[in-house]
Formats: structure tokens, sequence, C-alpha cells
């Protein structure tokens, strides 16, 4: 009755306001409700905030923070205030020519501050690790910006360092770093991407003139979605097949210049724009079309296979598999540096999602009394905290992928493209579903494009189908751990790569009746992620080897068994992925931190038995312990409740990357004299 009498005051009061000015500041003389910072509420964290935040971004902690206050102290990025704090976003309102030319701004000025130094022209693996957490520090503020400087730097500029030989390092690698050239990366066909070796384009040698001829012979073999190219781009490596002498030799990559230093297209080339797409406007993708295009014969990048001046084939792998994937094995870069944006993306959306979580209330359980906290609801926690669990856990796997790939060495190749198309799909996917939940639990406010989440979701979309889609990259894993398995039982010898060598040893046995004790001891989550991967494999190679009996050839049965090699490649990721937080785990002393660590794997494990039901349709769980898991991340969820706000400060995020819901969100939202 009360809250009756004090709306119908309210009403009055307005109704008899005469002029907007008046009604202004009876609106502003009469706030509804007020904001506290979840920090004067929240309970103060067991664990030290800054320690965590060091175990999770894993390294370059102040080359992070440096480009993060470079980004904040420029008006370049695009600083607003809001609810008395100052947010660095980028203005999606503006057209994409906008967008797409203070993209190039923002390079300019992170190249004049001395961003880019060394990430080129450095070498050893500090030069390398810096260069990971800078472009994931761009990416956080903006996924375009981060986008044109991984083309520029890691997929041109990897293609040279990685395809070419000193000829080329000595030529292009210090102009590309100082952006005297710009330049993309033409692969991908409008018939052909995830399918390389099906492109079109073809490029002949002329031995008479020691060029190399390209051309694009029909409309599907146009290079399509070429990041830089519609505007900006100088200079493109091109692949294609190469024919000498009349023979088709395969994919090889050749350096072509597209546009002159004023920016005029160069003549025998087409260039058309991609146009606006749902997410990445700061981008510009752009067709190519190559027309009798003549380069330099010394424009094959040949560090895997060159042509002499008279026009005969050289390259010491004679076995074109083996060449092309040679040729393609560089190219993970793109797939280690997608799978740790995505992971920062999961942790902007978490960090505004629970943060507004802490402060906004719904509805109240008694008459008189306040209105509940989003995050005191059971049904909120159960939305938001293992999604939390599970970046984490992804978080370390990021960590342990980028060494992978900056350590790697030829005997590891495989293992990086394995390890790399799983944790890119599982990450990515992961992503998408985060921001989505994230979305939905900020309401209408996550629509807002101001408060970031809704806008990532188109943004990073994208992630799923580029460098390779994810469902093609799970193929893939399965397909490995198939040639793995045959291979192992052929010589009759242990399983050693993939992470495979716990089927040397016996098969685990899961208890028949799980306690909550049982389910978040190491042992057992280990056991029935290896359980699942070991007979899924099992299986998997089984029903290949059945559909060969009946005649089918090993590609055709692969593609029958899609649904076990769904399966497969997810218990491949599952269990490699809680590999990685064991040994981060492992890795630390200090106890509240460890006890934490111990209450994020296990939901990170439960919440994945609870979600996938290869664990009851193979017979993996009962159905009575899969209840024991469920009731498990319910309590789990309770335990990490009061551990939500420092969780998500550990991800180090400064607050003008996040949004003002994450902050006071009644003031961000108040009237002011500017509204008018």
């Amino acid at each position: 009755m009360e809250k009756f009498n004090f709306r119908t005051q309210v009403l009055i009061r307005h109704l008899q306001q005469t002029t907007a000015t008046a009604t202004a500041a009876a609106i502003s003389r009469s706030p509804c409700l007020s904001y506290a910072p979840p920090e004067t509420s929240e309970p103060p964290s067991p664990f030290d905030v800054s320690s965590m935040r060091k175990l999770m971004d894993g390294h370059n902690l102040v080359d992070r923070d440096w480009v993060f206050n470079l980004m904040i102290q420029s008006k370049l990025f695009n600083p607003k205030m809001r609810g008395g704090k100052v947010f660095v976003v980028p203005d999606y309102n503006q057209s994409m020519e906008q967008q797409r030319e203070i993209t190039m701004k923002r390079i300019q000025y992170l190249l004049d501050h001395g961003v880019f130094d060394g990430w080129l022209t450095g070498r050893g693996f500090e030069s390398e690790m810096r260069k990971l957490a800078l472009l994931e520090v761009i990416e956080i503020f903006d996924h375009s910006l981060a986008i044109k400087i991984g083309v520029h730097f890691f997929l041109w500029g990897g293609a040279i360092q990685f395809f070419g030989t000193k000829r080329h390092h000595d030529k292009w690698l210090s102009a590309t770093e100082n952006y005297l050239i710009k330049g993309c990366f033409s692969m991908t066909e409008l018939g052909h991407g995830s399918n390389v070796r099906g492109i079109e384009t073809v490029t002949t040698y002329d031995s008479k003139s020691g060029e190399f001829v390209i051309n694009t012979p029909c409309e599907s073999a146009q290079k399509y979605w070429i990041g830089g190219a519609a505007n900006h781009a100088t200079h493109t490596v091109v692949f294609s097949q190469l024919n000498v002498d009349g023979k088709n030799e395969g994919v090889h990559a050749f350096i072509t210049q597209i546009r002159d230093a004023d920016g005029n297209i160069c003549p025998n080339i087409r260039i058309a724009d991609c146009g606006h797409k749902i997410g990445l406007n700061g981008v510009d993708n752009g067709r190519i079309w190559f027309d009798n295009v003549r380069i330099p014969r010394e424009n094959l990048l040949n560090s895997v296979a060159d042509v002499s001046p008279d026009g005969k084939y050289l390259s010491a792998i004679k076995d074109p598999d083996q060449r092309f994937g040679a040729f393609m094995a560089p190219l993970t870069s793109g797939r280690v540096t997608i799978a740790a944006s995505a992971v920062y993306s999961a942790k902007i959306s978490l960090a505004i999602a629970i943060r507004y979580s802490l402060t906004r209330r719904a509805f109240s359980i008694t008459p008189d009394s306040a209105e509940v906290l989003l995050l005191d609801y059971p049904s909120h926690q159960h939305r938001l905290l293992p999604l939390l669990a599970k970046t984490y856990a992804m978080s370390f796997a990021a960590n342990h992928l980028k060494l992978l790939y900056v350590k790697r060495t030829p005997q590891l190749i495989k293992t990086l493209h394995v390890v790399s198309s799983s944790f890119k799909a599982i990450l990515t996917w992961h992503n998408m579903r985060t921001l989505q939940e994230c979305r939905e639990a900020c309401g209408g406010q996550g629509l807002k494009t101001e408060n970031r989440i809704g806008q990532l979701k188109g943004e990073f979309d994208v992630q799923s189908t580029f460098e390779g889609d994810n469902n093609v990259l799970m193929q893939q894993v399965s397909k490995a751990l198939l040639g793995e398995y045959l291979a192992a039982k052929k010589r009759n010898k242990p399983f050693k790569d993939l992470g495979l060598d716990h089927m040397n040893k016996s098969c685990p046995t899961i208890p028949l009746q799980l306690t909550a004790s049982t389910v978040r001891s190491v042992q057992f989550q280990n056991d029935i992620l290896c359980l699942r991967e070991r007979d899924l494999l099992n299986h998997f190679a089984a029903q290949v080897s059945k559909y060969q009996a009946q005649g089918e050839s090993k590609e055709s049965a692969v593609i029958a068994s899609y649904r076990l090699a769904e399966d497969l490649g997810r218990a491949f990721s599952d269990r490699a992925i809680f590999q990685t937080f064991v040994e981060a785990e492992n890795n630390v002393t200090d106890v509240p931190l460890k006890n934490i660590l111990s209450v994020l794997r296990s939901m990170y494990v439960l919440v994945t038995l609870d979600e996938d039901a290869a664990f009851l349709r193979y017979g993996y769980l009962t159905v009575e312990n899969a209840e024991t898991v469920r009731k498990e991340v319910a309590n789990l969820c309770s335990e990490m409740r009061p551990h939500a706000l420092a969780l998500v400060t550990s991800f180090g995020i400064p607050d003008a990357f996040l949004s003002p819901i994450a902050f006071d969100w009644i003031a961000a939202n108040s009237w002011s004299p500017e509204q008018d």
C-alpha cells in the first residue's frame, strides 16, 4: 500500500508540472533506486586478484597495460563519459567507410608509438610472446582493428616469414613492419574456402620472360573476403595452382602488387568490395580478379619449392601431399590468435554481465523485503557461473596453445595442427554461446551497442568459419586421431602423440555410485574424460573399418561416421583442455589460489558431463550418477557465487574497456541537459 501511495504522489507531481524544465528537475530529485558498487557489498577475496590475473594472462602484463593506456589516452579510440566514467569503444554508428578509415588512423597511432616494433624483424621467444600479448589487448578494444593488423602481420607478414627465404625477408619484412607497404592474403576464393587444394586461380611460368603469369580463369576463382583488399592493401600473397611446363605442381604462394604508392589499382587487376557485413565493418574485405598479371620469378615464395630460370620445378619434398602439408603448416598462427581472442571476448561479456548482476535487482521474496540481486538467484548463477569456469579453463588452454606455437619444432607440426584446430573450434563456439547468454542475462541493456555484448556477437560470429570452418576442423581432429590409432595398431607399439598415451594404460573404471567428493577428485575427472575419448576412438575406428569392409573407401567411411567423429573431436578437446587446467593448477603453490582453481576445475568438468549427452548415450554415466553430477554443479554454483566479482576482476580488463552497465548504470542513463 505504501508503494502504491508513493507512486500515486509521483504521478500527481508529474502531471502538475507545466514545463519541460520542471519535469526534468522532478525526475532528477526522485530517484527510486540507488547504485552501490559491488565492491562495497561483496565479501573480500580470499585469493590475490593480481596473482590470478598473472596466471590467466600468462605473460607480458606490463606490455599489455602499456597498450591499454595508450588507447585510453587518445581521442582516436572514441572516449565517452557515461555515469561518471570514461569508456573507450568503437563508434558502430559510423558508416562502413568511416569505420575503415578510423581503423587505419588507429593503426598509424599504434605504429607511431612503437607498438609494432619487432613484430616481424624481432627474433626469439620473448618477441613472439610480446606480439601475441599486444594483439590480444588490441582485440579487447576492437575486433576489426585486430583483424586488420593480424592480416597484415600474421598472414601477409607470416607468409613471407615462413614461405619465403632470405631474399624475401630482406626486401619485405622491415617494410611491412613499418607499414611502408600494406599487405593482404589472397587464399580464399568464391568457390573454395576450407578446401585450399581445390582453389582455381592459375599461375603459369613463362620461361622466355622469366615471369609468372597469374590468371583468374572463372568467376568462382575470384579471390574473396580478402581483408584489406577493398581499400588499403598495396600487395598481396596470392595462393594459386602452379603450372610449370604443362604440369600442375599444386598450390604455391606468390607476392603480387595490387596498388601503387598513390593507391591506384595496378594494371590487369580488378578489385571489388565485399560490402557491408554483420560485423567487422572496420575491415575492408574485397574481391580480386587477375587478368594475365605478370610478376618476377623471384616473387615465388620458395622455402618449399622453386622454379629455375629455365623453367625446372625444384623441391626437396617429392611427395605432393607432404609438400602441400609443408605449405599449410605455418598457417596455424591464425587459429592460435583466433582461439586466444575468443577467450578475451568471453571475458569481456562475463565481466559486464556478472558486474551488472551484482547490482541489478528484480522481484522480492516477500512483500516488504528488498528486491533480490540477479546473481543471488540460483537460476542466474547457473546461467553465468559455469560459463565463467569454462572461460578459465579455456584461458589456460589458449596459453598452452600459444606456447606450443611459439616453441614449435618440425616434430610438433602435427600436434600443433590438431590442437590448434581443436581449440580454435571449441573456444570460438564457447565464446558465441557465452555472448548470447550474457546478452540475455543483461535483459534489454544487453541490446544497447554501448554495452558491448550484443555488438560483440556480430563482431565475433565470423570466428566460427574463418581460418577453417569449425565443423571441418573437428573432422580433421578425428581423422588425425584415427590415423594415430591405426598407425599404433599396425606397428603394435604404444601410443605417444596427440596426448593419447593414456590409451597405453588399462581402461579406467567409473564407480557404480558416485559421491560429491568423488566427482570433485582430479582422478575421477581425468578417468572419465580419458574413458570417453578412448572408447569413442575405438568405436570410430571400428565403424570406419566396418564401412570399408562393405566396399566403401576410407574417405567415404569417415564421412558416413560423422556423428562418432563429432563426439570424438569434442572428447579429445575436453580432455586436452582439462589437462592444461591441471597443469596450470599444479604450478600454483598459493593455497587460496589453489582452492578456488580446484572449484573452477570441478565446475568445468562437471558441467561438461552434465551438458554432453555422450556420457549417457555411451554409458559412461548411469542415470543416477548423472543426477549426482547435476546436483554437484548446483553446489559449485553456490560456492563460486561469493567469488564471482573477484574472478571477473582477475581478468585484468580495465574499466574503460567494459561498459556502463558494468558500473553505475543508473547514473549512465540519468537525464542530462545534453540529451534535450
